[in-house]
């Protein structure tokens, strides 16, 4: 199944867009412009975007207290006074690498992926990007190596953070784009942003299923999470980006960049982990 039905609720023309979260004790989405190295909450209710730099990557570690990423780098960005408490420098050998998606597990541990620059439009360098660990007493492990045009499923050990038996959950041909942002629903199904397809997934983890795809207005859409509980009504919302795409592409995307929100998904996230 095919809808559509996603309009623009947030009109800045964000370079890249990134790592949107519902936070459910402010009603607001928080977001990042990785190519800016900013952090940004919406509020819904007033239109208002508050912003903070310089950040990548961020995920709520308590109220007030943010996970960011800025380069290659992993700290605590305290929202008040704007100081980051940076935890861990990675890659080393890689100064063009930056960190671009993250999640906190069920441990309270933060999972984040680095990825190279891209060599042309649309175009990554293969082997270069890693899957980090950053636990509460600062200690990081680097898991795996890779760049592939699929969603991969692992067994987790929540002791050592370890990861076995990988599994296909989904994979896209490179005419349909890369996946890459993803979101889980209350129902146990994922929701996968495709850079470069101009869609998100919606996809049963167990079979693989492809459920229903939201074709979106512009190229590159790069990651999307629900509203929660509390927010004005219930919905998807989608980042975008702009960066990669050619003077004439951004003529013809004028909604390039923007966040986005899919009126046809009454359905909640799954709660996110804290830090």
């Amino acid at each position: 199944m095919t809808t559509g039905l996603s309009g623009a609720v947030i009109r800045e023309r964000y370079r890249m867009g990134e790592c949107p979260v519902w936070e459910e004790e402010t009603g607001q989405l928080v977001y990042v412009d990785i190519t800016a190295r900013t952090v940004c909450q919406w509020n819904p209710l007033s239109g208002e975007v508050q912003t903070m730099d310089p950040v990548a990557v961020w995920l709520c570690a308590r109220e007030g207290i943010y996970v960011v990423a800025f380069g290659t780098c992993l700290g605590l960005l305290d929202w008040e006074t704007g100081q980051v408490e940076w935890a861990a420098w990675l890659d080393h050998d890689k100064p063009h690498n930056m960190f671009n998606n993250g999640k906190v597990d069920p441990t309270g541990s933060f999972e984040a992926g680095t990825i190279p620059e891209v060599s042309a439009p649309g175009v990554w360098e293969l082997w270069q990007g890693s899957l980090y660990i950053l636990y509460a007493d600062r200690s990081v492990i680097r898991q795996l190596d890779h760049l592939v045009y699929s969603v991969q499923a692992y067994d987790y050990n929540m002791q050592t953070g370890g990861l076995a038996n990988p599994w296909l959950v989904c994979q896209l041909e490179p005419e349909q784009g890369m996946t890459d942002g993803l979101c889980m629903d209350t129902t146990g199904t994922l929701w996968v942003a495709c850079i470069d397809g101009g869609r998100v997934v919606r996809m049963d983890p167990d079979t693989g299923m492809r459920l229903c795809t939201l074709e979106m207005p512009v190229f590159r859409v790069t990651s999307c999470y629900f509203q929660g509980r509390g927010a004005d009504y219930p919905g998807l919302c989608v980042t975008s980006a702009v960066d990669s795409l050619s003077p004439e592409q951004l003529l013809l995307e004028l909604q390039a960049g923007h966040v986005f929100k899919n009126l046809t998904t009454e359905l909640y996230p799954q709660p996110y982990f804290i830090f």
